[in-house]
C-alpha cells in the first residue's frame, strides 16, 4: 500500500518583518497564496526510514533526516508512539532553494500521507500544530488558498480570494538561503527602527475583490532588497519581466526566484517567453492562484 499526496508551491503577496527577536526569529505579517507548481510525496512502509526524489534540482535535495519531509514522518510517528518506518519519495517540481517553500511542502505532504497510511485521523488542528513545530511555512503548505500567517508566519488566518491570479516565476541558477537572508535584512537594517509588521490593507483589499492590477500595486517584500544585496543579477530579471509587460514583479519570500503578476493566461505565456529568452533565469514557469493545500491523490 502506499499513499501520495500533492502539494503547492507558494508565493508571498506580503512579507513584512520585524526585527530580530531575543530568539533569533523575526515577527512577521505574512500574506502567502498557494499556487499551482506542485510537488507529489508517496509513502509506503519499509524496514527503516529512507528517502528518494526525482524532478528538476532533485540532486541538490538532501536524504537525510534534515529533510523535513523526514522530520515530518519522525514527528508524526513519535507522537503516536510509532516506529518512522516508511520509505518517502518526493516527486520533485517545486524549485529548490527557491523562495517558493517547496521544502516546507514536502514536510506538509509526508506529515498528511503518513497519518492517511497509519490510519491516524490526527485532527486537522493537530497537524496544524505539528506542521509548526517543522516550520515557519510548514503549516501553510497543509492549508493552501491563502492565508495571513502572524508571529513567525505559522500562526494563520484564511483569506478570501475574489478571483484567479496569474502568475510568471523566474526559476535562477542555484539557492539564496533564507537564513543568510534575513542576516542580511538585519545587517541593512542594523541602527535603524524597524516598524512592527502589519498586513496591508489595499492588499487585502484587492485580494478579496480579485483586483490584479490593485494587488500588482500593493505588492511588497521587506526581504527583497536583502536578496538583491546578495544576489545584484535578480535585478535584471525584474527588470525583464516588467518590461515584457507584468503587473509588478518581486522577489518570492527568500529568494532567488522572482515572481511576476500578470493580467491573465494570455500575458503569462508573452511574459514567460520574454524571460526564457532573455538569460536572465534559468527557467519561467506559469501558474496561478489559489489553489487548495496538501490533498491525498
Amino acid at each position: 500500500m502506499s499513499v501520495t499526496v500533492r502539494v503547492p508551491a507558494k508565493v508571498n503577496i506580503q512579507l513584512a518583518v520585524g526585527g530580530a527577536r531575543p530568539d533569533g526569529f523575526h515577527d512577521l505579517a505574512n500574506v502567502f497564496l498557494a499556487v499551482s507548481l506542485y510537488d507529489e510525496v508517496t509513502v509506503r512502509p519499509a524496514p527503516a526510514l529512507t528517502l528518494t526524489c526525482e524532478g528538476p534540482d532533485a540532486a541538490r535535495v538532501p536524504l537525510d533526516r534534515t529533510n523535513l519531509a523526514a522530520r515530518a514522518a519522525e514527528l508524526l510517528a513519535a507522537r503516536h508512539g510509532l516506529s518512522p518506518d516508511v520509505h518517502i519519495h518526493i516527486a520533485k517540481d517545486i524549485p529548490v532553494a527557491g523562495g517558493m517553500a517547496g521544502g516546507s511542502a514536502d514536510g506538509a505532504g509526508a506529515l498528511l500521507a503518513c497519518d492517511t497510511l497509519w490510519g491516524l485521523g490526527t485532527p486537522r488542528s493537530e497537524l496544524l500544530s505539528l506542521c509548526a513545530e517543522l516550520g515557519s511555512d510548514v503549516p501553510f503548505s497543509l492549508l493552501g488558498g491563502a492565508a495571513l500567517g502572524t508571529g513567525r508566519g505559522d500562526r494563520l488566518t484564511p483569506l478570501g480570494v475574489g478571483g484567479t491570479f496569474h502568475w510568471v516565476f523566474a526559476v535562477a541558477d542555484g539557492g539564496l538561503s533564507t537564513p543568510a537572508v534575513y542576516g542580511e535584512f538585519d545587517r541593512l537594517t542594523a541602527g535603524t527602527p524597524v516598524p512592527a509588521p502589519e498586513a496591508s490593507a489595499p492588499l487585502l483589499d484587492a485580494l478579496r475583490t480579485g483586483d490584479a492590477p490593485a494587488l500588482g500595486a500593493a505588492l511588497a517584500n521587506d526581504l527583497q532588497p536583502a536578496a538583491l544585496s546578495l544576489r545584484p543579477s535578480l535585478r535584471s530579471t525584474l527588470d525583464t519581466g516588467l518590461a515584457a509587460g507584468a503587473l509588478a514583479a518581486l522577489v518570492s519570500g527568500s529568494g532567488p526566484t522572482t515572481a511576476f503578476l500578470v493580467k491573465d493566461e494570455d500575458a503569462a505565456a508573452s511574459v514567460a517567453a520574454a524571460l526564457s529568452a532573455s538569460g536572465t533565469c534559468r527557467a519561467a514557469r506559469v501558474a496561478s492562484s489559489p489553489v487548495p493545500g496538501a490533498v491525498v491523490r
